[in-house]
């Protein structure tokens, strides 16, 4: 109880100084928590993509992105014949532009896709998908920054289109896509014959291994995998994901550093005080303590209010129109968690070198410190 009140107690008497150390972590914490969380709901948003009604991902082999993969449609065509598997989707991804929007993401489908069958159709009639070459189907997102409604024609890339639909979904890179016949989209970017992965519905999920292993044995330049399988081990996943930790873990080294002055400064103020407690019968590791008390304290408090600020701006990001279906604010435990320990540890860490300053303190010189 003593020690607890040795600490909030010196906390208090520094008012200012603890408000910026606390706040340091706070805003730490909170870019940790947003980036993350933005970072991992894209990754998740993607993979949804990829997952849409399946349960096995192939595409070729040793490729840094799923733009560059090339299936071959005799792939496709016999794969789908194989007695275990239900239905083999071809999807050709690809970017394509308009003239204030560079970047489109484009879905070459067939109109069996799950995209099309299980979409919420806002316009038009899902029977009249690919029924013309120069058709497109586009997401609600799409619609709205392209100014388009049913049956207009719309430049994207080098060609203009003719919307024969508008499709409104939860996940935003769908709802901000293109949707074109995959023999259109296939001369549209220069594959023909060719799609990005081929999305695999399997008629028994026990026959997943079997499948994966028929795969490699036909297709030595194929690979298929399972969906968690395919979002731990993709490589742009990887990098997502290792940025997010990397930018996160730079803003709790800055709220450390910001803790560990505010603790050297703590303790350079309080020679006399410390010297008095040694006279008084305080060992060094209860000095160290009181310091590092301080220091998780201030780190604790810090990593809530953090908590808070970072869900709070998850909150209004969502809700922001232009943002609508791109920021996803699930929360894993695993990551508060994660953040709350860094936060600490970095707190702690921030008070090593004070607790050690103050163990070395003398009282009899300490008494004469001006």
């Amino acid at each position: 109880m003593i020690f607890l009140k040795l600490i909030v107690t010196n906390l208090r008497r520094h008012r200012i100084r603890s408000f910026i150390s606390v706040a340091g972590i706070a805003f730490s914490v909170a870019a940790m928590l947003t980036v993350v969380t933005i970072l991992q709901g894209a990754i998740g948003m993607f993979s949804g993509i990829l997952s849409s009604d399946s349960e096995i991902i192939v595409f070729e082999r040793n490729v840094s992105d799923l733009f560059f993969s090339n299936v071959p449609a005799a792939a496709v065509e016999e794969i789908g014949g194989w007695p275990m598997v239900r239905h083999a989707d071809p999807v050709l991804f690809g970017v394509v532009s308009s003239a204030d929007h560079p970047i489109i993401t484009c879905f070459g489908v067939t109109a069996e896709d799950a995209r099309i069958r299980k979409a919420t159709w806002v316009a038009g009639d899902r029977l009249d998908f690919a029924q013309h070459a120069d058709d497109v189907v586009l997401g609600e997102r799409a619609a709205e920054f392209l100014s388009a409604k049913l049956g207009d024609h719309v430049p994207i890339g080098h060609g203009v289109f003719h919307v024969i639909g508008i499709l409104k979904t939860a996940n935003g890179f769908e709802d901000g896509g293109v949707f074109m016949p995959l023999t259109s989209a296939q001369s549209f970017f220069h594959k023909e014959g060719t799609s990005s992965v081929i999305t695999i519905k399997l008629r028994n999920k026990d026959d997943a291994a079997g499948f994966k292993a028929r795969v490699k044995a036909s297709f030595p330049n194929l690979i298929g995998l399972e969906d968690q399988e395919f979002t731990r081990s993709y490589s742009q996943f990887k990098i997502l994901k290792a940025t997010a930790w990397a930018v996160g873990g730079c803003g709790l080294i800055l709220g450390g550093l910001g803790v560990a002055n505010t603790m050297i400064m703590s303790v350079f103020t309080r020679i006399r005080e410390i010297a008095i407690l040694r006279v008084n019968g305080f060992s060094n590791m209860q000095l160290a303590g009181v310091i590092f008390g301080e220091s998780a304290l201030v780190s604790i408090i810090g990593a809530l209010a953090g908590l808070s600020i970072g869900i709070c701006f998850l909150y209004m990001l969502k809700l922001v129109p232009a943002l609508h279906g791109y920021v996803d604010v699930t929360i894993e435990p695993a990551i508060l968690l994660i953040v709350i320990l860094l936060a600490l540890l970095t707190g702690v860490a921030g008070a090593l070198y004070p607790a050690f300053y103050a163990m070395r303190v003398r009282a009899v010189e300490a008494l004469r410190f001006e």
